[in-house]
């Protein structure tokens, strides 16, 4: 029997050092494969379409859209393609608007360790 193929993630965030931090962090679990990084909306989109990646990990602050708009254009061009929010907003209003842009789920940045993170996107991955 074939091992089950590595879940693919796209990790976007604008910051430098948190895109390499995510970076490893995928790289840790043997289950996930990184992908591809992108610091900007529109290099996420072209990403998407390239990599055809299985989950995006995004921030809600991605210039020169926002993740919110980006992850609403992913949702409507690749439905295939989770997207996982991945921001320091606790407000109801962003976490709202993340859903209803077709996020899969919001997870707040100092209320999450590694191995929940990991299962949020095995999660996702399979819905």
């Amino acid at each position: 029997m074939l091992p089950p193929k590595p879940i693919r993630v796209l990790v976007a965030d604008s910051h430098e050092m948190l895109r390499s931090a995510l970076t490893i962090f995928v790289e840790t679990f043997e289950d996930l494969l990184l992908v591809g990084e992108a610091k900007n909306g529109v290099e996420t989109l072209h990403l998407c379409a390239q990599l055809q990646p299985d989950v995006v990990l995004m921030s809600l602050g991605l210039p020169p859209t926002d993740g919110l708009l980006t992850t609403r254009l992913i949702s409507q061009k690749y439905p295939h393609i989770h997207v996982i929010i991945l921001t320091s907003s606790t407000w109801i209003e962003d976490m709202e608007a993340a859903i209803l842009a077709g996020a899969s789920s919001y997870l707040i940045k100092d209320m999450i360790g590694i191995d929940a993170m990991a299962e949020a996107i095995r999660v996702a991955a399979v819905n």
